[in-house]
């Protein structure tokens, strides 16, 4: 299983926008992809691809969130999901 962590940096955190572009992103890839805040445990990842999981996940502009994946492109996946939490999706 591959696992990286990234910074949220919109500043709005995840919610609304933001939530909604990261969703969609997440959704079109060939692998599931899950995310959780940093020191949670790992059961208690939601899908990376739901809308509502991330609003609920709380993270707000500087939250560490965990993200994971399995499967062949789970590397190329997490580091674009990456790619995207540390830009400012509310500037887009």
């Amino acid at each position: 299983m591959s696992e990286r962590k990234a910074t949220v940096a919109s500043s709005s955190g995840l919610h609304a926008r933001p939530a909604s572009l990261f969703a969609a992103a997440a959704g079109e890839l060939d692998v599931e992809v899950t995310i959780a805040m940093d020191g949670a445990p790992a059961e208690d990842a939601m899908d990376a691809s739901s809308i509502l999981s991330l609003m609920t996940l709380g993270a707000e502009h500087g939250s560490v969130v965990v993200l994971r994946a399995e499967g062949d492109g789970a590397d190329a996946a997490l580091d674009s999901l990456v790619a995207m939490l540390e830009t400012d999706l509310d500037a887009l």
